[in-house]
Formats: C-alpha cells, structure tokens, sequence
C-alpha cells in the first residue's frame, strides 16, 4: 500500500496510508494528539496516581516512534524509570524516518531519536540511563504477557480499517498483560470499543479528547 508523508495541522509531519485514507497520527495534530493523549493522560496520570521510582510500557503500535521519543522526554523531566516496549508488524523504513521532522518540532539536540529507531529489534537498549528501549516485530495477537506493563498506549490503526484490532479477543490480551491498577490510553472512544473494554474488566473514563477529536478512552485495572 501506498505510504505518503504529509504534514499535520500543528506543523509534525506522519505517514498516510493513501489507500485507507488513514494516518499513523492525528491530521489536527501529530505531537499534539500524541501529548495529549498518551503523555498527559497516560503516563502523567498514572506517575500522578500510583508513584514509583519505574515503570514498564507497552506500545501498541511503535510507528514513527513519536510516542516513544516523547515518553523518553518524559521520563528525563521526571527523573523516572521508564522500560518501554514497542510491538510493530510493519516498522516504517528509514527513507520515511528521514522525512518526519520530529527532531526539530521537538528540538532534539543529541541522538535519541535516531538511537531508537537504530538500535536492534528484539534486544533491550539502554538508550539513556532513565530510559530502556525493546522493539519486538510481531502481530498484536502474537502478545501473550501476563502482569508486565503498569501504562498501555494503545496505538492501533482505527476500527474503521482494521476492526479485528478493537475486539474482546486483543483487549483481553492487553487486560492480562497490565499489572493490578495499570492504565490503557487510546486516541478511540467508539461506543464498540469502549463495550469491549468493559467486557473484559477494565474500568472506563471517557475522556475530553485533543483538538479535533471530541473524545478519547482511558482504561484502568481494577
């Protein structure tokens, strides 16, 4: 499928998969949404709520790595441990890396950015002394981890073109994957989505979601 990149309305660029019609991030937005969503209401709401010294992460989607490089960002202003897993089927290639413009959005001036993406997939990389690093290359129904992550983004492309990601059968997967009080934070707030969450036991907030998106859902194990 035919893979463009194009620039948000907060001046970030992602990718367009032009045949979907469908992008990795928010048109209003890339950082924005990206902040908002994943920053704000899932890492910062979680430290608020349950602190600790570290925390694990799973990232339903790795990508761009945008949510990654802002979650390391994160982690250095609040002195936090972070050990991050990203899980991607189809990791986006070099020659789109180039073209997103994240380094200089978020002025970035050492070589996170590029580590992430340059490290090994499948091995631990420590990529700055707050912030351990794992990409894995594997389908989201491949995930089979019990009580590991206290924070879920869950990153997925929309209900609308891949609906087989937004069902009982993989928010179950992410249920036992979360240790007890753990948070999923997703973009989607669909009534179908939301019903599948609670379903397998998960708590549900619904959120005031970014700008140009009316809301958004919070996820937490009770």
């Amino acid at each position: 499928m035919k893979r463009n990149i194009i620039t948000t309305a907060d001046g970030s660029k992602t990718i367009q998969i032009e045949e979907w019609n469908e992008q990795y991030h928010s048109v209003h937005g890339a950082i924005q949404e990206a902040n908002y969503v994943y920053i704000q209401q899932g890492l910062l709401f979680y430290v608020s709520e349950f602190p600790k010294n570290s925390i694990s992460v799973l990232e339903i989607g790795f990508g761009t790595g945008l949510n990654t490089i802002l979650t390391l960002q994160a982690s250095e202003k609040l002195n936090l441990e972070v050990n991050y897993f990203g899980v991607e089927a189809y990791p986006v290639s070099s020659q789109e890396l180039q073209l997103l413009n994240y380094t200089e959005a978020l002025n970035i001036t050492d070589d996170s950015f590029k580590n992430i993406h340059n490290c090994d997939w499948e091995t631990s990389h420590a990529i700055t002394e707050h912030f351990r690093l794992t990409k894995q290359q594997k389908f989201f129904t491949d995930i089979d981890d019990i009580n590991c992550y206290d924070i879920i983004y869950f990153d997925a492309f929309g209900a609308r073109v891949q609906p087989e990601l937004w069902t009982e059968v993989i928010f179950e997967k992410m249920y036992k994957a979360l240790k007890q009080h753990g948070v999923l934070v997703t973009y989607s707030a669909k009534g179908s989505v939301k019903r599948a969450l609670k379903a397998v036991g998960f708590s549900i907030e619904r959120l005031d979601g970014p700008p140009g998106k009316r809301h958004m859902l919070r996820a937490i194990k009770r």
